[in-house]
């Protein structure tokens, strides 16, 4: 029989205006103890919420900036990243977006990346993360 684990950790939800706003019932993070979940990130800008191009690498840019600013403020870096999952609208670009990914980390993290038949608003890459760290 297991033991019942406590935690007194808080969960904390983590929000940044440098990030776009959820388009859906969702928080941009969620921070409980050492751990930060983000949801995944499209490629649109947040003072507009328009995709920052209608290719692959212009969205990809814009997508891995989003995560990087929900996970800055949460007072973390982007080598706190221990997981990502990637949702692609096409395999094709597979390449393309792992040349761009590559520029944000210095210590990659695990990563799953999917090839999926749709992403919200019609985009064309999704980024969603997990992060171990202090933070603030």
């Amino acid at each position: 029989m297991e033991k019942e684990k406590k935690c007194s950790c808080t969960i904390k939800t983590i929000s940044t205006d440098k990030a776009p706003s959820a388009i859906g019932p969702y928080s941009q993070a969620k921070k409980g103890g050492k751990l930060l979940f983000v949801s995944g990130q499209l490629g649109t800008d947040p003072a507009t919420g328009a995709f920052a191009g209608d290719d692959l690498a212009s969205q990809a840019v814009q997508a891995m900036e989003n995560l990087k600013a929900i996970v800055t403020a949460a007072g973390l870096t982007m080598d706190d990243i221990v997981k990502t999952t990637c949702f692609i609208s096409d395999m094709n670009n597979f390449a393309a977006f792992n040349e761009i990914y590559g520029k944000y980390f210095t210590a990659f993290p695990a990563r799953s990346c999917v090839e999926v038949s749709a992403l919200p608003k019609g985009g064309l890459i999704e980024v969603e993360a997990i992060a171990f760290g202090e933070g603030e």
